[in-house]
């Protein structure tokens, strides 16, 4: 895969990608398909998005370590949208495993919301060390109930921040009235409203469009994102708000994972460590590429004093936890170092 944008063209990252691979390669199989795996995610299929790039390392590893399992990618919801993509998995049908933003998997589980909420990771390596461990543990239980069997964790690369299109946010009160398309989560939804926008659920399919018609005049998310999906063309300004800095989740339908062998589970288990490897490596690098990138585009990014955010958000993540049955969960978070 040839990236149209300069991102994979450093050493370091050559000598990861390159290692990933060589062990990609390292138990040569037989190409004797018994089962497609569908993998789903909704970004466009490159490397500059996480999504994909989380997704290629998985199916990789797969094609090239089993004789019974091929591994398909599906990018850009080319198998529906993924609230019906999700609730197809349960039922064992449609996609076998999916690449998201655990956002959306907050209508399956009540408790994960806890760590979609704003400003409650510190850094990567607060997030890496808390999901990876009995929080990460605790939360794969619940989605299991659910129908969900959680291969890795991982991340975001790049906070996501308030896009806009015409009107410039240099502080909190000029958030003040704009619809900024958020993701269809109670959290994120709360999140926003409480930062002073009027926070506008939307299908990410439909935001380019109505960026470009002024039915949005905005929109959260990363800079990946805007990267990749050329938001640049449509939106001007990317002010540094760094609300949410999401996790990520590759998962697969229990049903379809109970019906492998071991053998199977093994390599799917291995596609899936090594994948978040790849994230989480790659992540602490990927925002500032990308600012270059689209500062290079012409849009104007700029810092914001979040002080005011902040303290609404440590009242929004007491009263969401509290709803949710997950204060537990959100003092773990808080005192993991």
């Amino acid at each position: 895969m040839k990236s149209t944008i300069p991102f994979f063209q450093g050493a370091a990252t050559r000598a990861l990608l390159g290692a990933a691979l060589a062990l990609a390669i390292s138990l040569p199989g037989q190409a004797q398909t018994v089962r497609e795996l569908k993998i789903s995610h909704s970004a466009p299929g490159t490397s500059e998005s996480e999504l994909h790039m989380a997704a290629w390392v998985f199916s990789s590893y797969i094609n090239e370590n089993s004789d019974t399992l091929k591994a398909k990618i599906y990018p850009s919801n080319a198998l529906g949208e993924e609230r019906a993509v999700y609730e197809a998995m349960q039922l064992g049908g449609g996609a076998s495993c999916a690449v998201t933003g655990t956002a959306i998997l907050n209508n399956f589980s009540k408790r994960l919301g806890v760590i979609d909420l704003p400003f409650i990771w510190r850094d990567y390596d607060h997030m890496q060390v808390a999901l990876e461990g009995p929080i990460g543990d605790s939360l794969s239980e619940d989605l299991e109930k659910s129908g969900f069997k959680v291969m890795a964790w991982m991340t975001n690369w790049g906070a996501r921040n308030i896009v806009t299109s015409k009107k410039k946010v240099t502080q909190p009160e000029d958030l003040h009235g704009l619809k900024i398309r958020t993701i269809q989560s109670p959290v994120y939804i709360g999140a926003l409203n409480a930062m002073g926008a009027n926070a506008t659920p939307m299908s990410f399919g439909e935001v380019y469009t109505s960026m470009q018609t002024g039915v949005l005049d905005g929109f959260e998310h990363g800079s990946a994102i805007v990267m990749s999906q050329k938001f640049y063309e449509v939106a001007k300004y990317i002010a540094l708000t760094r609300h949410f800095l999401g996790p990520v989740a590759l998962v697969c339908s229990k049903s379809v994972w109970d019906k492998l062998n071991d053998r199977e589970k093994q390599v799917m288990n291995e596609a899936a460590s090594l994948s978040a490897d790849v994230n989480w490596a790659l992540a602490p690098k990927r925002e500032k590429e990308a600012f270059t990138f689209l500062r290079g585009k012409g849009m104007e990014i700029t810092e914001i004093d979040t002080t005011g955010f902040r303290k609404k958000a440590l009242t929004l993540q007491d009263e969401f936890a509290k709803e949710r049955g997950a204060e537990d969960l959100l003092q773990q978070v808080r005192a993991t170092q």
